[in-house]
């Protein structure tokens, strides 16, 4: 096995150019790594043409919510005062849909 195929794992963030995607796979007998870009593409790379496109290791962008279509007023409710714990916006987001069922 190749040694930058050891040194990569899922859940990693590598960047080509200024477009961040993360490792969601890698399949050693079909050759191939899978990801996923920040809007939420994904997207299948052999393993010749990963070698080609020089992805460095970046860091996971702050910002997770590109993949994720959402607008400020589908994670928070101004009217409705939110947990407190403004580090995770999809907890707010979890208990409204809870109280629905």
């Amino acid at each position: 096995m190749a040694e930058w195929l050891r040194e990569m794992s899922v859940g990693e963030w590598y960047e080509a150019g200024a477009h961040p995607f993360e490792i969601i796979g890698v399949d050693a007998r079909a050759g191939v790594v899978l990801v996923q870009h920040f809007d939420g593409s994904l997207e299948e790379f052999d393993f010749d043409s990963w070698l080609e496109l020089s992805a460095r290791p970046c860091a996971a962008p702050e910002d997770l919510s590109g993949a994720f279509d959402l607008e400020r007023d589908d994670v928070y409710d101004d009217e409705r005062p939110h947990n407190g714990h403004a580090a995770n916006p999809l907890d707010d987001l979890n208990a409204r849909l809870l109280d629905d069922y």
